[in-house]
């Protein structure tokens, strides 16, 4: 979107807005123009019917997508729209958005073929459509077909319909038929009406195509002539509307537009050099706020023709910055970065008509320009100089001036001050030049804020080190920071409103306090200003106060009670830094800017100040893919009907997330609207003011919902609210049917507890006796068992005796056996003893041995018997001992001799080898030659131990 100052002829250059097509992405070309009772622009378009509501373009197309020449709204409020082969119109769907009902079905099957419809017409409650040979005309729900070979026109004047019927002239339409108007004899060879606008109220104006502009007046058409500026009588004029300045605008299909004035005289000619993108105007339209909209061959522009807030910046200024302006004798001054510029004034009581002819009166940074004591001051980088018409005349140049004061000496004598870079310099007023006076005392600060009160006291302000009162008299200075009363020592600055001195802050207005010598917070200005940190203060003719916050400008309005006007078309276009407003009087303020100045007609200002429209343009469910809930219409196309009851939707709980769009058409300044919202059921008060035209709300619980939008421009404009409500309903579990079925279910499972209970109840008391049997059981068992104790108890003591006896007789013959092994042993031992006495006798060599030594060997070996019946003792007791070990051994094998008998008794016995050799009366080595013989003749494998084996023989024994 593209913005252009336009309207050179002027000094105030009107905003033009460019909507380009890759913009509003639709067709190029636009032809009719309307405007719907909430304030949407429609534009019928190359490709349907184009919707604007100040933030969103939305395009609805014909089902066969032909374009869209014509479209006018009905008496009940749809919008009829017609295109190549189809006539209908768009009306809200149950969901708010807009569909399209076509009414070709209700034509004669001979006329459902037609050409472009290039007029609508709306007549009482019918509607007309025109094509080329046909005029449809649609009466309760019936479509009447007027052929003619040429309809060249369709459209009302008046209360009158009027056709052009390029055979029959103008034709009235009349008693549901068309009666001759103005014969075509009457009329220019080749006359082509494209358009009859409103001239007054008993005349309308009308545009042809070749012949220029006529009045129509009753049935008497009337030459209107125009001039100046050119103009070409004979060319294509498309349309024309009128403007509340009592001015109007035609439009042209080669040269833009024009506009003129009552008598026909061209005030300017507006074309592409001047802010139209295309200066082929296809169509013209003027709004409800009286700006005025163009549809062209390529786009489409807004002209804010009644705007009150107008740019100056010829080209002569060179775009320099605004720092100031003074109205002298018929003549308005310019002061700006680059030097000054003068303006004749006639008698035009809106300054910014004023034609551009502007002269330039002096060259140079000047700081500022005021009316001072009835001579005109010009401040300046290079000096201070008075302006003489169209010349500055110097009067000291030793250094810059910003600012100029009258005031009076001790004597009463005239002088002016004026602040300068170095202090404050006095001038002598008296006679027909300034006189230099000299400095104020010894102050040198920068004076660029300076005012005299009423004892003719000086009062200056630095910004960065506090404010100043100088005595012009005595040259005395005194200095007021934050100990003196003011909120910081930086950024104050001192102006005159009210008659008395004050100060701009940080923390709003503060006023010097005589008594006490000191400042303090103006009770008076707190009411209106608060606590807003100031820069600037101007007060006007009319005793309002302009003023500037940061870098915007408003007004305190006094003329009722004192209220607070902002002016947002200006924000962040001052000259920030060298603040400066000059106001002549309600039609005329003028306020410096980076480039130039603004002209605010004031009075203009808050006439234009009207109620704003809001509505909610769309509101989707989102839940996975969205789903379009309202498409913002409750009732007709042109209507502003509120929601009704039964257009209440009601959302399933999965659906509680919705996303809100919101517009208001505020065309010219749509970056100054700012809206706030609530939502009743959720939000406990108004959010904060925003730009943005949306809000979601995501996971809603289940309830009533009201969604409430407000929007403002100004802070003291608010627009009415827009509401849209909405029911989301529970989940199912939260449902009154999911609740019945909670009862019935608890009401089943209290049931079932009791039911449970009662079972649980009798199994416990069945439990309790089987527990009660089973423990009467138990102790007859109990009893059983400590009897059965009792008898295995006596039983086992007996086995524990008998075992007892038998271990004792088991140990006493195990020791009868080592008793008789032992003598076994000991007998051997005697053998051996005789053996080794015998040895002796015969190594002694002696033949004859003595008697005595012979009955002693005797007596020896008669002893020798009685080892051998120990040894049949030693086998039977070992038999008793061992289980008939001995008997068995013989018994399974029989081969086995006496000898191997004892090996094996000796070896269960676990008696050493050497011991065995003694028992045996053999060697060692015999001992385990017995032992091999042993174990061939049992059969013993190799990797069996004869130990073992004979053990495994005696436990099987033992065991059987």
């Amino acid at each position: 979107m593209a913005q252009r100052a336009m309207a050179q002829a002027f000094i105030g250059q009107r905003k033009t807005i460019n909507y380009e097509k890759r913009q509003y992405n639709a067709g190029t070309q636009n032809w009719k123009i309307r405007q719907d009772a909430q304030g949407r622009m429609y534009f019928a378009n190359n490709e349907g019917v184009l919707v604007f509501d100040g933030s969103y373009w939305q395009l609805y197309p014909l089902p066969n997508k032909t374009i869209v020449r014509s479209l006018e709204f009905g008496a009940d409020k749809k919008l009829y729209v017609g295109g190549q082969d189809e006539i209908g119109y768009f009306a809200p769907a149950k969901n708010g958005l807009l569909v399209f009902s076509s009414l070709k079905d209700l034509l004669p099957k001979a006329d459902q073929a037609f050409s472009d419809i290039w007029d609508i017409a709306v007549y009482g409650n019918d509607v007309f459509f025109r094509t080329h040979d046909k005029i449809f005309r649609y009466s309760h729900n019936k479509i009447t077909v007027y052929h003619s070979r040429s309809w060249l026109f369709l459209g009302t004047y008046g209360n009158k319909l009027i056709a052009h019927d390029e055979q029959k002239g103008l034709l009235l339409f009349a008693n549901g038929n068309w009666v001759p108007f103005i014969d075509k004899q009457e009329l220019p060879n080749g006359f082509y009406i494209t358009h009859i606008s409103r001239f007054n109220t008993t005349t309308g104006l009308v545009t042809t195509a070749k012949d220029g502009l006529f009045l129509l007046t009753g049935n008497k058409l009337n030459y209107f002539n125009l001039s100046g500026a050119g103009i070409d009588n004979h060319q294509h004029f498309s349309g024309a509307t009128a403007l509340n300045d009592g001015t109007y605008l035609v439009g042209t299909y080669v040269n833009g537009i024009y506009q003129f004035d009552g008598s026909g005289n061209v005030i300017e000619n507006i074309g592409k050099k001047e802010g139209l993108q295309n200066i082929n105007v296809r169509c013209m339209y003027t709004d409800a706020n009286h700006n005025v909209w163009l549809g062209l061959d390529n786009g489409i522009d807004y002209i804010a023709y009644n705007n009150a807030v107008k740019h100056i910046n010829p080209l002569i200024f060179k775009d320099g910055g605004g720092y100031g302006a003074a109205l002298f004798k018929n003549n308005l001054y310019f002061a700006l970065s680059n030097g000054i510029y003068q303006l004749p004034v006639n008698g035009t009581s809106d300054l910014s008509y004023l034609k551009n002819d502007f002269k330039t009166t002096g060259e140079g940074q000047t700081w500022n320009m005021a009316e001072v004591s009835g001579r005109l001051l010009a401040g300046k980088d290079d000096g201070l100089f008075e302006v003489m018409g169209d010349r500055l005349s110097p009067i000291y140049n030793a250094t810059g001036f910003w600012t100029f004061q009258a005031l009076k000496n001790k004597a009463g004598e005239p002088l002016i001050a004026a602040g300068n870079y170095y202090g404050v310099r006095l001038f002598d007023n008296k006679g027909a030049n300034l006189i230099d006076k000299g400095n104020v005392g010894k102050y040198y600060e920068s004076a660029r804020f300076m005012q005299v009160d009423k004892d003719n006291l000086i009062w200056t302000s630095h910004p960065y080190r506090g404010v100043y009162k100088l005595d012009p008299n005595t040259g005395r200075i005194k200095t007021y920071t934050k100990e003196q009363g003011l909120p910081s020592t930086l950024n104050n600055f001192v102006f005159k409103i009210k008659g008395q001195i004050v100060i701009a802050t940080e923390k709003g207005i503060y006023e010097y306090d005589l008594s006490a010598d000191r400042f303090k917070q103006s009770e008076q200005f707190r009411k209106i200003f608060g606590d807003r940190s100031l820069r600037y203060l101007k007060e006007d003719g009319a005793g309002n106060i302009w003023f500037v916050q940061g870098k915007s400008v408003g007004v305190a309005d006094y003329s009722s009670a004192s209220t607070i006007i902002n002016i947002p078309e200006l924000n962040n276009r001052i000259l920030s830094g060298f603040e400066n407003i000059y106001p002549v009087n309600a039609n005329n303020v003028f306020v410096g800017s980076e480039n130039g100045f603004y002209h605010i007609n004031y009075a203009k200002y808050k006439q234009n100040i009207r109620p704003l429209n809001v509505y909610i343009r769309r509101v989707k469910a989102t839940y996975g893919t969205d789903s379009l809930l309202y498409g913002g219409y409750f009732a007709g196309v042109s209507d502003d009907k509120k929601q009704a009851a039964e257009n209440t939707p009601s959302l399933a709980h999965t659906w509680n997330s919705l996303h809100f769009e919101y517009s208001s058409p505020i065309f010219e300044e749509q970056s100054n609207a700012e809206y706030s919202y609530l939502l009743d059921g959720f939000d406990k008060e108004w959010s904060e003011w925003s730009k943005r035209p949306d809000k979601d709300y995501t996971n809603l619980p289940a309830g009533n919902y009201t969604f409430k939008v407000k929007a403002r421009n100004h802070q003291n404009n608010e627009s009415a609210v827009a509401v849209y409500a909405f029911v989301i309903n529970p989940p199912w579990y939260q449902t009154v049917w999911a609740y019945l079925l909670y009862a019935v279910l608890i009401a089943g499972i209290l049931y079932y507890v009791y039911k449970m209970q009662e079972l649980s109840h009798i199994k416990k008391q069945q439990k309790q006796l089987l527990i009660q049997q089973q423990k009467n059981e138990e102790e007859q068992r109990q009893i059983a068992y400590l009897h059965q104790l009792e008898l295995e108890r006596s039983e086992k003591e007996v086995v524990k005796l008998k075992n007892d006896k038998l271990q004792s007789e088991i140990e006493f013959k195990t020791s009868e056996l080592a008793s008789a092994a032992l003598n076994l042993v000991q007998k051997k031992e005697f053998i051996l003893k005789v053996k080794d006495e015998l040895q002796q006798l015969q190594k002694s060599g002696r033949d004859m041995v003595e008697t005595a030594e012979i009955k002693k060997i005797l007596r020896l070996l008669a002893e020798e018997n009685k080892v051998n019946e120990e040894w049949e003792q030693f086998s039977i007791h070992f038999d008793k001992v061992h289980s008939n070990f001995l008997t068995v051994i013989k018994d399974r094998y029989p081969s086995i001799n006496q000898q191997e008998l004892k090996l094996c008794a000796y070896l269960i016995m676990n008696l050493s080898s050497k011991e065995i050799a003694q028992l045996m009366a053999i060697s060692v080595r015999g001992v385990e030659i017995s032992r091999y013989r042993l174990r061939k003749k049992l059969q013993i494998p190799t990797e069996m131990n004869l130990f073992e084996f004979l053990f495994d023989i005696q436990r099987e024994i033992m065991k059987g």
